[in-house]
């Protein structure tokens, strides 16, 4: 399973210009720390694994992320494709090989 996730505080840090980016370096930080595959960009962070560990890191990114704030925006979007793995680099190559 391939899940892109995104977690943020739905207010922003005073003392750092309104980013949200320490929180979610908290965020990151469990995802990292899961050994899950992961990677992440300005808007998203995708993470390969089994439903039960996925969501799990996902709770827990939230959970950190919810310590920061008293409000958290969460975006799940997932692909559910059972007997397929390294999807997180595969899918990129399927389509390079197009271009």
């Amino acid at each position: 399973m391939l899940v892109a996730f995104s977690v943020a505080p739905t207010t922003a840090d005073p003392e750092d210009d309104g980013s949200v980016a320490r929180a979610v370096a908290e965020a990151i930080a469990v995802v990292k720390d899961s050994g899950l595959p992961y990677e992440y960009n300005a808007m998203f962070t995708l993470v390969e694994g089994e439903w039960d560990e996925v969501f799990d890191v996902i709770r827990r990114a939230t959970d950190a992320v919810v310590a920061t704030s008293p409000r958290v925006s969460l975006v799940v979007k997932a692909d559910i494709r059972p007997g397929h793995t390294n999807q997180l680099t595969e899918k990129v190559r399927r389509v390079e090989e197009q271009l």
